[in-house]
């Protein structure tokens, strides 16, 4: 059975380290057999999640087709980058709105309860992301997801990856595959 990840980075920069550590990811997790689906984040805008908005407007299209789209994977690979010692506001926000009731009234999360996900940061900074992904791990175990024990923050992350999108650091490139086998074994006992 072929295991389908969606991967994503919590970040709509053109030019984010998260973005390329994602996209490294997800080609190893595509040499280990897996079905990937590479996303991009800017192709489902929602507005800053407001109870108010949600009452009068409802849960935005965009939320509803990235639900579809996530409950129709096995697992997910997400990189976020570190905003003062935290993960992204755009991570947050999309699982805010991902957790709200769908227009039938069952929860976002109903899908992604005991999905497998891969956790991974880069930064330009010396600490590459690492205070950020405890908190990534508490908030999405905290949406009953389960958090792949293998993670991974890459520092100096502007100069950390090779002209075909490797990692320099050989044992982190080793570590990050690490990361995507650990999702795929998961999900093959999760769904047998």
């Amino acid at each position: 059975m072929s295991i389908r990840l969606l991967a994503f980075a919590a970040s709509t920069r053109k030019a984010s380290v998260n973005r390329r550590l994602i996209t490294r990811l997800a080609h190893l997790a595509g040499d280990q057999g897996a079905e990937i689906n590479l996303l991009d984040l800017n192709d489902f805008p929602m507005p800053l999640y407001d109870g108010d908005s949600e009452e009068a407007n409802g849960r935005p299209a965009s939320a509803d087709r990235l639900q579809a789209l996530f409950a129709s994977h096995q697992g997910l690979l997400l990189a976020t980058p570190e905003y003062n010692g935290f993960f992204s506001p755009l991570l947050k926000n999309t699982f805010d709105w991902l957790s709200r009731p769908d227009t039938e009234g069952q929860s976002g999360m109903d899908a992604l309860r005991g999905m497998p996900v891969g956790i991974v940061s880069a930064s330009p900074g010396g600490m590459g992301g690492m205070r950020a992904l405890p908190f990534v791990r508490l908030y999405l175990n905290n949406l009953g997801m389960l958090v792949a024990p293998q993670q991974i923050a890459v520092s100096r992350a502007g100069s950390a990856f090779r002209e075909d999108g490797s990692l320099d650091d050989e044992g982190q490139d080793h570590a990050l595959a690490s990361v995507a086998q650990q999702v795929i074994e998961l999900a093959r006992l999760r769904h047998g």
